[in-house]
C-alpha cells in the first residue's frame, strides 16, 4: 500500500536554491507525496520561482503573514499535513531520487516509526565537498539530549504513531526541539545510507547562526530550559555536555 508522505519545507530567501529542491521532491521514485511550503515572507522572487511549481497538484504553497522563523513555518505546516508519514526537507537542500522509497522501506520492513538517514554536504554553489554526515545507528532519549546527531533533511516519523508535533517558538534548535519530543515516543534508527544533500552556505540559511558553533550553546540551554522544562542547573549541566559531543561527532560520524 502506497501511503501519503507529507514533505514539511519551510522558506525564506531562497529562490536561488528551491526550484532544485522542489525538483529534488517531483523526482522521486515515490510519488504518493504532498509538498507543503511555508514561505516566511520572503524579500526576494521566490513567489515567482515557486508559481510555475503549483500546477502539481500535491505541491501547497502557504505565506506566513509576518516573518515568523522555520518552527512557525514548521509548525503550520505540519498542522495541515494529511500524511501517515511526514518528511523534512529546508528549501536550499536535496533529496536523491529513491529517498522515500528506501527511507519507508527501511521502516516498513523493521516495523519503525522515526528514522534517519546520512547526508552528503554541497557548497552554496553545489559543488560536492566529498563530505558525509552519518550518526549512531539508534538515538534514544539520552543520546538525543548529549546532542542533535540527526539531520533535519533526512528525518522521517510516523505520524499516525506519534502524533501532531508542535514545538515553541524557538530561534535556533527548533528542529532538534520537535525530535526531542517525537522520541518521547519512539528510539530514532539510522539507515545507513547517504539519501540527501544538505548545502552548507555562509549566510542566509535558515539555519545559519551568526558567531560559529560556539554561540550555539546559548540556543542549546534556551531549548532545554523551554522545550524540556529543566531546571537552570540541569539545562547548564546538558548544555556543557553538548559541547564535547559536537566535537565527537565532528571525529566520528563526518566522513571525508
Amino acid at each position: 500500500m502506497s501511503e501519503l508522505v507529507s514533505i514539511i519545507m519551510p522558506s525564506y530567501n531562497t529562490a536561488k536554491f528551491i526550484a532544485k529542491s522542489i525538483e529534488s521532491v517531483q523526482n522521486q521514485t515515490y510519488t504518493n507525496w504532498e509538498l507543503l511550503i511555508v514561505d516566511d515572507c520572503s524579500k526576494d522572487n521566490t513567489d515567482e520561482v515557486v508559481k510555475p511549481f503549483l500546477v502539481d497538484q500535491r505541491i501547497k504553497y502557504f505565506k506566513n503573514t509576518k516573518n515568523s522563523g522555520a518552527a512557525v513555518s514548521r509548525n503550520r505546516a505540519i498542522k495541515d499535513a494529511k500524511g501517515k508519514w511526514i518528511a523534512f526537507l529546508d528549501s536550499d537542500d536535496l533529496w536523491l531520487p529513491e529517498k522515500l522509497e528506501k527511507q519507508i522501506g527501511f521502516m516498513r520492513i523493521n516495523d519503525y516509526h522515526f528514522s534517519y538517514t546520512n547526508y552528503d554536504e554541497l557548497l552554496e554553489d553545489g559543488q560536492e565537498t566529498g563530505i558525509t554526515v552519518t550518526g549512531p545507528k539508534q538515538v534514544g532519549k539520552t543520546k538525543m539530549h548529549i546532542f542533535n546527531f540527526i539531520g533535519c533533511l533526512t528525518v522521517m516519523y510516523d505520524a499516525e504513531f506519534v502524533g501532531v508535533i508542535q514545538v515553541l517558538d524557538l530561534k535556533k534548535r527548533n528542529d532538534w526541539a520537535m525530535w526531542l519530543k517525537v522520541v518521547q515516543k519512539s528510539p530514532c534508527y539510522l539507515l545507513d545510507a547517504s539519501l540527501s544533500k544538505y548545502r552548507v552556505r555562509k549566510s542566509g540559511s535558515i539555519t545559519h547562526v551568526k558567531g560559529g558553533k560556539l554561540s550555539l550553546l546559548k540556543y542549546h540551554y534556551g531549548m532545554f530550559r523551554a522545550t524540556e522544562e529543566m531546571p537552570p542547573m540541569v539545562a547548564a549541566l546538558w548544555t556543557l555536555i553538548n559541547l564535547p559531543a559536537g566535537y565527537l561527532k565532528r571525529i566520528v560520524y563526518v566522513k571525508r
